[in-house]
């Protein structure tokens, strides 16, 4: 116990520790790998019918250039490294039709307002917004409709980038093609962060000024970043043998894992915001423990929180109190 205690009063003291043994808490706490399951779901249901929109889209937009087809589509499945080239390869023999155009927009819609609907749920769990003051059915699908429409300016936005970032590569070399493909990364960066902040403001039913969501929201287009880079070699390793033993379906669970990293890192820098803005840390090192009584004050703080969380009326009122710790009794002396 005293190594125990060393390190509690260690992390307490050092903002550095504390920070982020207090996210990790306010993750489990949450259950935030349930929340960003459920966005991973709807995810994976609404993508493949984006999709199926995008290229028939494409097949009725330039139905006279083939190549700047192939070329749009490509540059939108660079998001999903390994991934998006086998996705490419399965769907690039549809064509635009009617049909497709159809169940396109319904399967997607269905999905991305479900998206939407999902990351409402979690960034509401995460800053305890009570159950009473979540917006009603009309305002969840009406904030996920301009959450879509945001979401498809950030796609173009990034696709351009990446597409200029391709062609500068066969006009430029040397000093040139490095310059400009830093700069594409960069500008990639802000509107990857821009599109977040947009997104956890929308998304929580709670006015919370913008400087309180630039941590969370850079941290999480770093780690965007990090993703699409690192994750072309482990996907990679991992899809031989899961495609070469499983087929398709070993592209579905490498789709899978994607998503649910990209959901994670959404609700991670969400988690970074509220432990910030609220100051939930430090969180005593033995909190997990429903024994533990050396609560602090942002144990108390994130305590109470998840109680009002679960209020259901306006007029109803939810206290929360905490029992004094137990002082350890006094060492007994031994008989002579």
């Amino acid at each position: 116990m005293g190594v125990i205690r060393w390190l509690d009063d260690l992390q307490r003291r050092r903002s550095w520790a504390g920070l982020p043994l207090a996210v990790v808490y306010k993750m489990v706490d949450d259950q935030a790998t349930f929340l960003a399951a459920m966005i991973t779901y709807y995810g994976f249901l609404s993508l493949f019918p984006l999709l199926l929109l995008l290229v028939t889209l494409l097949g009725f937009a330039l139905a006279d250039d083939p190549g700047l087809q192939q070329q749009v589509l490509h540059s939108a499945l660079r998001d999903f490294p390994i991934i998006g080239d086998q996705i490419g390869g399965n769907i690039h023999s549809l064509q635009g039709s009617t049909f497709g155009l159809v169940v396109g927009i319904v399967g997607g819609l269905y999905g991305a307002l479900g998206v939407g609907v999902a990351v409402q749920n979690a960034m509401n769990k995460i800053w305890a917004v009570p159950r009473a003051e979540r917006p009603a059915l009309p305002g969840l699908y009406g904030r996920s409709a301009a959450l879509l429409a945001v979401l498809a300016l950030s796609v173009a936005a990034t696709t351009a980038l990446t597409a200029l970032s391709t062609a500068a590569g066969t006009w430029a070399s040397g000093p040139v093609d490095v310059a400009v493909r830093v700069a594409a990364v960069a500008v990639s960066l802000l509107v990857n962060a821009g599109f977040v902040i947009f997104a956890y403001r929308l998304l929580t039913a709670r006015s919370v000024p913008k400087r309180r969501l630039w941590p969370g929201a850079v941290t999480a287009s770093l780690l965007w970043q990090v993703l699409q880079s690192v994750g072309t070699y482990l996907l990679d390793h991992q899809l031989r043998g899961a495609t070469a033993t499983y087929g398709l379906f070993g592209i579905v669970l490498g789709l899978l894992s994607w998503i649910y990293l990209a959901a994670l890192i959404l609700v991670l820098g969400a988690e970074i915001n509220v432990v910030r803005a609220q100051r939930l840390y430090p969180r005593s090192l033995l909190a997990p423990d429903p024994t533990d009584t050396t609560l602090t004050g942002a144990d108390r703080r994130a305590y109470a929180a998840y109680a009002e969380t679960e209020r259901q009326k306006d007029h109803q009122t939810v206290e929360t109190g905490f029992d004094p710790p137990t002082p350890d009794p006094p060492a007994r002396s031994e008989p002579r």
